[in-house]
C-alpha cells in the first residue's frame, strides 16, 4: 500500500537540499521568515496534498535539548493562535525507531530570533525550540494533518553567536538528511490512521 501524499516544507535551500537527499522531490523550498512563509502558505493551500510536514533547522529553548536533536511539534505556537498536531506521536515515535533523539512537545514561531531573555521566557512555557516559519506554513494545510520536525542547532549552552555555530549547522542538516527512513515509515501510517478514522 503506498503512502500518503506527504508535501515537505523547507523554509531554506539548505534545508530542502538535506531533505531532498533523502526524501525525493516532494520537498519545497518555501523562504526564510514569517512574510515568505506566509506568502507561500496562501498561495500554495489549494494544492493537491493529503498531509503537510515543515522541517528544517531551529533553535532549542529547553535545557535538556541540546545541538543535533529532533523536535517533533505537538503543537506549533504562533501569534495568530496555536495548531494541533494529531499525528506528533506517530512522527516521533517512527524517527526514534531510525535511531534519532526524539523530543515530542511544543515549537514557537517568531518574527525574530529567541536568544537570551525570550529564550529564557519561552522555555518556562514549555516550548522546546523556536523557529521564524511554521505556525505561517501550518495554515497552508486547512483541516489536513500537518506536522513540524526541526533539527536545533543552537542551545542554551550553546547559543547562535559562538565559534562552534558553523560545525553545529553542518551537522544539524546532515541530521535532516537522517530523517528519511523515519518520515517514509510515518507517511505508510498516515493512510492506516486515516482509514481508521472513517470505519
Amino acid at each position: 500500500m503506498s503512502g500518503a501524499d506527504l508535501l515537505v516544507c523547507a523554509p531554506l535551500r539548505l534545508e530542502a537540499r538535506a531533505l531532498r537527499a533523502g526524501f525525493g522531490p516532494r520537498v519545497r523550498r518555501t523562504g526564510c521568515g514569517p512574510r515568505r512563509s506566509a506568502e507561500w502558505a496562501a498561495a500554495h493551500a489549494a494544492d493537491d496534498f493529503d498531509a503537510l510536514l515543515i522541517a528544517g533547522l531551529a533553535g532549542g529553548t529547553a535545557r535538556w535539548v541540546h545541538p543535533g536533536d529532533v523536535v517533533v511539534a505537538d503543537e506549533i505556537r504562533g501569534p495568530r493562535g496555536t495548531t494541533t498536531c494529531s499525528r506528533a506521536p506517530a512522527l516521533a515515535e517512527a524517527l526514534r525507531w531510525s535511531g534519532l533523539r526524539v523530543h515530542l512537545g511544543p515549537v514557537r514561531s517568531a518574527a525574530r530570533l529567541a536568544v537570551g531573555a525570550r529564550r529564557t521566557a519561552l522555555a518556562r512555557e514549555g516550548v522546546l525550540a523556536a523557529d521564524l516559519e511554521s505556525a505561517w506554513l501550518a495554515e497552508a494545510a486547512g483541516d489536513r494533518p500537518v506536522a513540524a520536525v526541526r533539527v536545533v542547532v543552537d542551545a542554551v549552552r550553546r547559543p547562535l553567536p559562538s565559534p562552534g555555530t558553523p560545525v553545529r549547522a553542518l551537522r544539524a542538516l546532515s541530521r535532516l538528511r537522517e530523517l528519511a527512513p523515519g518520515l517514509h515509515a510515518w507517511r505508510l501510517q498516515l493512510n492506516v490512521q486515516s482509514n481508521e478514522e472513517v470505519s
